[in-house]
């Protein structure tokens, strides 16, 4: 079985942090676990493997599979505007040393996006923009550029001029600003949606119930380990906390949302 944090791997700093974290997990449950190289893996391909023994997913396509994974827990990040629970937002943002200071001032030029599957990327920017729109402005943006996949492509597009503004995860953003200022520096945000539930860490119904529990209460015991003060310092986390499968619905709350106003895709 496979443990995976690509997700989250936006620096190489952040690849190590994560592979000692998830090593600590696999040690502590006593489960065998190969910690991926996932760089040359799409998430859609990683995701799909019957492998996952402890991978972070995006909980937008979790709740869109009709056969889910296994939930083992999720990250509570420790940045104040989080609140000690275990969700995150997505930021839109923009040079810094660009003229854009609101995301309003942004409608009429270029919104890019990495998937359309993403709920930072996609679904969440989506369900925020709902509000700007009227019936004499269906159209926010003139152009829509994507899929661009990852959201370190939808960061640089910003940073090349390829586009005005960019959706982007906002814990990786955080973590970005810790693990590679000089990147982070060049960003603004403009807007932060609302919070919506922490990507899980899930595991594939083939790996058995023991080992699951085993896995699950590593993770939520992590923050109690003194050996791990410094790598959780380093992740921006607090703890993992156990989730149930009910509070991913609001992924397709919002995505229903937009599709009765007849906003299925960003534009």
């Amino acid at each position: 079985m496979i443990a995976s944090a690509r997700m989250y791997e936006w620096a190489p700093s952040l690849t190590m942090a994560w592979r000692r974290l998830l090593e600590w997990v696999a040690l502590r449950a006593g489960v065998a676990l190969e910690v991926l190289d996932s760089r040359a893996v799409s998430l859609d391909e990683l995701w799909a493997r019957e492998d996952l023994g402890c991978v972070f997913m995006c909980g937008y396509p979790y709740a869109l599979r009709e056969r889910r994974p296994a939930l083992l827990a999720a990250p509570v990040p420790s940045p104040p505007r989080y609140g000690s629970r275990p969700v995150y937002v997505t930021d839109f943002i923009v040079r810094a040393e660009g003229a854009f200071r609101t995301l309003e001032s942004t409608f009429g030029g270029r919104i890019a996006y990495s998937t359309e599957h993403s709920h930072s990327g996609y679904n969440a920017a989506r369900y925020h923009l709902l509000r700007y729109r009227s019936a004499s402005r269906d159209a926010l943006y003139a152009e829509v550029k994507g899929p661009y996949e990852r959201q370190r492509a939808v960061i640089q597009a910003v940073l090349d001029g390829e586009v005005d503004v960019g959706a982007i995860d906002g814990y990786a953003h955080d973590l970005l600003r810790r693990h590679d200022q000089a990147i982070a520096d060049r960003l603004r945000v403009v807007a932060t949606t609302d919070a919506a539930p922490s990507p899980p860490l899930v595991a594939s119904p083939a790996m058995g119930a023991a080992d699951r529990a085993r896995l699950s209460e590593a993770l939520v015991t992590a923050h109690e380990a003194t050996e791990m003060a410094g790598v959780l310092a380093d992740l921006l986390l607090l703890r993992f906390e156990r989730v149930e499968e009910r509070a991913f619905q609001l992924f397709l709350d919002w995505e229903h949302a937009a599709a009765a106003a007849g906003y299925q895709k960003i534009r």
